[in-house]
């Protein structure tokens, strides 16, 4: 018999009134609180824990929710309800009814008191490179299975910490160092360090008189240098596939090439010089740009004027500007032609590949000095949203609103870590707050014109290139003339040749000097393509070393003063 809509009406009020929509989460007094930080829940389907599940690009993953917490005490609840903003989905209250698995984080925040007079408070990098899953000291919870939604309060407790990371072992050939930063430690209001992994050259301990040049490969934080193994692959490896490259055995092949890469680097035919990966993690990022910033402080010229030169005296670099050369793959690629634009007489070649946006014409698929909203296509009538990861096929993958909307989950004041975020943190000036300004609302999508124009005159590097190329006092045109080369994909998966377009058209029809160097397309070849036209992209990216260095090599030859190289064991 069916019962009556009322009946039902009355059912349906009681079973909402069993259920809950908030989460209570507290942490034990062991930790020893109070602590600053963002508190992150996270609910996701299937197996593994959900905080590793967290994807802009991914079909289906973690749902994420967050709120700031200020001197947050042991024992005392923080409770995160349906008015907390989520992704992707906006509320605790709109999530499908299901079987979920619960858990939650804290990324602790410390308190700066900067040079500038600003009280920030930041997530320290802990030796980890910048990353609130697994950073040192970070608390968080066992998942839990829960059936959504709860029919009694859900109670949350963060039992677990990261632990420290283990520092890595030098070897024949790798050496790790770690100095602190007059002018870094002057803005941040505490000591700050730079480091690098160190790569030698074959025969550097046997010629104690011998000097190298610097091949600085730039890019995100590594422990040591990534890619060279001086033992052989391990033969009972089993194979596991690269849905990114779409191969099989991906894992193998990454040891086989690191294998290679020593084999090629003590070969007699090799050229003989010092590797770098700069090591400058900071409280926005897991690295720093590698340029002078309001938020970051002097990083630009912490790196050229103090690691670098600390570098060369310590293993016996040429020390020359026309010695020191940059490469790199993504932010690498676009540290690699700041630095080199920025600082024009001390370096002598740029070799970028797949390089961050250089002209924010194209900030991805984001014109910031025509349109209104970075989110949105500017119209009256219809709402379509910008794209913001394509595979090779174009298929859109996530949108740039989403990509916003999950950092905003992850942190406020530009503190998630992600990829908008340190942008932001690096190109925009200073707020009232200390905090970086946004470029647009965060929520909304909302474009600043006043900051894009901050943004175009200190940090659009095709605008800087126009601007100073004929400069009578800047001579840039002079000072880079074949120092500049660019490598895309024309099917990067984050649009970025698109900027890559606009470069090449300032350089190959307007530069007078001629700017002497090359832009190369790889045909339907996605991130981090590199500039072989050879190899699959999922290989070409596991040589950067063997692509790049010769030609840095031949540039020295060509340029250096008579009779300077004869330190150089060649």
């Amino acid at each position: 018999m069916m019962r009556p809509l009322a009946t039902l009406f009355v059912a349906a009020l009681m079973a909402a009134a069993q259920t809950t929509t908030a989460v209570s989460v507290s942490y034990p007094a062991q930790h020893k609180g109070p602590f600053d930080g963002r508190l992150l829940l996270f609910l996701s389907q299937g197996e593994g824990e959900p905080r590793e599940k967290v994807a802009d690009d991914a079909a289906n993953p973690a749902l994420a929710f967050g709120i700031d917490v200020n001197a947050w005490r042991a024992g005392t609840p923080a409770v995160i309800d349906a008015k907390v903003f989520g992704w992707p989905i906006r509320s605790l209250a709109a999530i499908p009814a299901g079987t979920y698995q619960v858990q939650a984080l804290l990324h602790k925040y410390e308190t700066f008191a900067l040079a500038t007079g600003h009280t920030v408070k930041l997530p320290m990098d802990r030796g980890e490179g910048q990353q609130w899953r697994s950073a040192p000291g970070n608390l968080f919870s066992k998942p839990v299975t829960v059936r959504w939604p709860p029919k009694s309060p859900l109670r949350l407790e963060l039992t677990e910490v990261n632990p420290p990371v283990k520092p890595v072992a030098d070897t024949q050939y790798i050496r790790h160092i770690r100095m602190r930063s007059e002018r870094l430690s002057k803005f941040w209001g505490r000591d700050m360090y730079l480091g690098a992994a160190v790569l030698l050259p074959h025969g550097w301990q046997e010629n104690p008189q011998a000097r190298y040049p610097l091949m600085i490969y730039h890019g995100h934080f590594a422990p040591t240098i990534g890619g060279f193994r001086e033992t052989p692959p391990d033969p009972n490896l089993k194979p596991v596939y690269s849905a990114r490259f779409r191969m099989e055995g991906y894992n193998i092949v990454q040891q086989d090439l690191s294998w290679q890469l020593y084999q090629d680097w003590i070969s007699p035919s090799f050229p003989r010089a010092i590797v770098i990966e700069i090591q400058h993690a900071n409280p926005y990022y897991d690295d720093s740009y590698a340029v002078n910033s309001a938020n970051l402080g002097p990083y630009g010229d912490a790196i050229t004027h103090e690691l670098i030169p600390y570098i060369e005296k310590t293993f016996r670099g040429l020390g020359t500007p026309w010695s020191r050369f940059m490469y790199g793959g993504s932010t690498g690629g676009w540290e690699a032609l700041a630095v080199q634009v920025l600082y024009p007489d001390d370096y002598n070649g740029a070799y970028g590949a797949c390089p961050d946006p250089v002209d924010f014409r194209a900030y991805t698929t984001v014109n910031l000095y025509e349109h209104g909203n970075a989110y949105y296509v500017d119209s009256t009538v219809r709402q379509l949203r910008r794209p913001g990861k394509r595979n090779y096929l174009g298929e859109v993958q996530t949108t740039v609103e989403d990509m916003n909307h999950l950092e905003l989950v992850l942190g406020t004041h530009s503190r998630s870590g992600g990829q908008f975020d340190i942008w932001e943190a690096v190109y925009s000036p200073m707020g009232a707050d200390g905090y970086p300004k946004p470029i647009f609302n965060k929520l909304t999508g909302a474009i600043d014109p006043a900051v894009a124009a901050h943004w175009r005159e200190n940090f659009d590097l095709v605008h800087i290139l126009k601007r100073d190329w004929n400069d009578p006092a800047k001579q840039l045109g002079r000072k880079l003339a074949g120092k500049l080369n660019l490598y895309c994909g024309d099917m990067d998966n984050y649009y970025l040749n698109n900027a890559v377009y606009l470069a090449e058209e300032f350089l190959n029809t307007t530069t007078t000097p001629h700017y002497g160097g090359e832009v190369t397309y790889g045909e339907r070849a996605e991130h981090c393509w590199n500039g072989d036209p050879t190899r699959p992209n999922g290989i070409s990216r596991l040589r950067y070393h063997q692509m790049y260095i010769p030609k840095a090599i031949e540039r020295m030859k060509a340029t250096a003063p008579p009779g300077a190289l004869a330190a150089w064991p060649h």
